[in-house]
């Protein structure tokens, strides 16, 4: 029996959730999307949401974070509206919780990210680095997280190397070297309010990544975009002692699904219940003040 055969409802919480639609797959995916689709081996097929809240129902999962996108500015493709997200989380609200992206290459970064909070009640942001183009810890971005440190909502961050581009002539001009958690580790010290989650266990990174979630208190990450069996050993063996209340659950939907992320989970993830439920969904509630 599983942590999650034990649930009366569900209860897990993906940290890391994507739009099944074209908005995200195809409009701000496009051709690096598709890379990364055939890296997954998996279609560029797209469904709605009913049928992905009936997907995550079936396995536990009651609640996702569902991420906003905009790398308009260094790929050229449309943006995942934030007005979209919000509406996506208005029709769905016991579900979904949305995040914002804001692209720090336009001049209304800022303006936007306080337009997502105040106005669209967005409940935090994420970034994609390497598909945005930009080094975090450049003071060009300073007051952009200064304002989101004000606004009082956390942050994810993208974590180690891309399949975006993979495969392609020159990984389409994406640089890899900006999935670093070394940068996020500059925001986290000089911003110790800003609550920072770091997407997926950050390969070839993973140490580093590792040594800034044990050091600074304000900062996290999840397993999402990798199945377990995928994993490195040493960042198993931290999610299960010394970084337990640090872990969270994500899958990277769609490309990953919960079923067979939790597949991967049940058969490589040795660890106490009680150590299950706090990768699962008591990190999750905390990070997310629920």
């Amino acid at each position: 029996m599983t942590v999650r055969d034990t649930l009366d409802e569900p209860r897990i919480i993906d940290t890391h959730a994507h739009q099944p639609t074209a908005e995200f797959l195809r409009d701000a995916g496009g051709e690096m999307m598709q890379d990364a689709a055939n890296k997954f081996g998996t279609e560029m097929e797209t469904w709605d949401y009913e049928a992905m809240i009936e997907e995550y129902h079936e396995q536990g999962i009651g609640k996702a974070i569902m991420l906003g996108w905009d790398a308009e500015t260094n790929t050229g493709n449309p943006p995942v509206p934030n007005d979209y997200v919000a509406e996506i989380r208005d029709e769905y609200p016991d579900f979904f919780i949305g995040f914002g992206s804001v692209d720090p290459l336009k001049d209304n970064c800022v303006e936007e990210a306080i337009r997502c909070v105040e106005d669209l009640d967005l409940s935090g942001f994420k970034f994609q680095q390497i598909a945005q183009g930009f080094d975090p810890s450049d003071e060009a971005h300073t007051e952009l997280f200064d304002t989101i440190e004000d606004l009082g909502v956390p942050v994810v961050f993208h974590g180690g190397n891309s399949t975006l581009g993979a495969g392609s002539p020159g990984g389409r001009g994406l640089k890899i070297k900006y999935g670093n958690p070394m940068l996020i580790d500059d925001v986290a010290a000089e911003h110790p309010d800003l609550q920072i989650l770091i997407a997926h266990p950050a390969f070839p990174w993973e140490k580093e990544q590792l040594a800034i979630c044990q050091q600074k208190g304000n900062v996290y990450m999840d397993f999402s975009g990798w199945l377990p069996k995928y994993i490195d050993d040493q960042v198993l063996h931290y999610a299960k002692t010394v970084l337990q209340d640090k872990v969270m659950f994500g899958t990277d939907y769609p490309m990953i699904r919960p079923e067979r992320w939790f597949e991967s989970f049940d058969e490589y993830f040795d660890a106490p219940d009680e150590v299950k439920r706090k990768l699962l969904w008591e990190n999750a509630e905390e990070f997310l003040g629920l």
